[in-house]
């Protein structure tokens, strides 16, 4: 297994991730949002995602964003090949993509919204705490991006306060990353640079 931070070569892999989350979506039967591929190639671009190779075949993936003048960070879009599910890729890129997060990131927030009972675990493993949304970015960006959920409607009659979704943060800003100065960190970068 490797883990890597994506840089712009991986954009080779957007369309198999789109089609990825568009599957998970229909055969879960939950809301997630779809994903625009330009948005994904900027993640990539930016150094703001990590990517998961199984012998050498694309195994998963997940991103970073940012809300709020870098107070919020979100890891979001969480996939993994149907195929190397339950092996614990899941959980490897989760980790991955949080220590990204923090030390990029280590006056951040780390939160995020979902339905998936195996994310809320790995979340709370990691220390995420469950939150009301009003506890969340209130950046209209990020809502934006639930759009496409088919539970939009729900989460607007409920003016973004509430959702199927849990919310979960990670707000122990004290933590090993928190406490290095910003200049000194080493910041994750893809492989060979």
């Amino acid at each position: 297994m490797l883990l890597r931070v994506a840089d712009a070569a991986d954009a080779q892999y957007v369309e198999t991730l789109c089609q990825w989350y568009a599957e998970s979506a229909k055969a879960r039967g939950v809301g997630i949002a779809k994903r625009d591929p330009n948005y994904l190639i900027k993640k990539m671009d930016r150094g703001d995602a990590i990517i998961a190779f199984v012998d050498e075949q694309l195994a998963g993936f997940c991103y970073i964003e940012t809300f709020e003048d870098n107070k919020f960070v979100v890891n979001s879009g969480l996939i993994v090949n149907t195929e190397l599910r339950k092996e614990g890729l899941g959980r490897a890129i989760k980790h991955r993509v949080f220590e990204l997060s923090r030390t990029k990131y280590p006056a951040a927030k780390i939160f995020g919204i979902t339905t998936s009972a195996a994310v809320m675990k790995i979340n709370n493993e990691l220390g995420y705490r469950p939150v009301t949304f009003p506890e969340l970015t209130q950046s209209d960006d990020f809502w934006k991006g639930c759009s496409s959920c088919k539970n939009y409607g729900i989460l607007m009659e409920n003016e973004r306060k509430m959702c199927l979704c849990t919310g979960m943060v990670y707000d122990k800003l004290d933590d090993q990353y928190g406490q290095i100065v910003q200049e000194s960190i080493e910041i994750l970068t893809p492989q060979g640079q």
